[in-house]
């Protein structure tokens, strides 16, 4: 009983600590968060190398204000439509762009669409993970 007691004193103890400090920080003023600067990244040139996998090849990272097209503005009708709504004519739309992109160029593909508001087809998207992957796994080990 005696340990329990002394447990839930040094829980109230540490509870009690936290919010006079907290007391103490609004009263001085310092109510602002931090704000932690991003790492600085070099579109042109290489990975910035604060990550472990270059985020120039993320397919959920963003890097810039606007999309990058990739003589794709046609795909731009497609805005706002759920993944499982192509038709697999338009579907095959979709395929030709990405296999007559470059290869280094497909993660930045799939990024642009994202920004754009571009939802890749479902029959599309196992290929284009799966390639991507690839593309990933031989600049690992290159």
């Amino acid at each position: 009983m005696q340990l329990i007691l002394l447990f839930l004193g040094i829980i109230l103890f540490f509870v009690l600590a936290l919010t006079i400090t907290n007391y103490v920080q609004k009263k001085r003023g310092n109510t602002t968060p931090r704000e932690v600067p991003s790492p600085a990244i070099d579109l042109d040139g290489g990975c910035c190398g604060a990550h472990e996998i270059c985020e120039k090849d993320s397919l959920i990272a963003a890097f810039s204000e606007q999309p990058e097209y990739f003589d794709d503005e046609e795909l731009d009708k497609f805005v706002r439509r759920e993944s499982d709504q192509y038709t697999p004519g338009e579907a095959d739309e979709f395929r030709e762009v990405f296999y007559s992109v470059l290869d280094e160029e497909k993660p930045r593909w799939v990024r642009s669409l994202q920004m754009r508001g571009i939802s890749l087809p479902d029959q599309l998207k196992d290929e284009v993970l799966m390639f991507v992957n690839e593309l990933r796994a031989n600049k690992m080990h290159a």
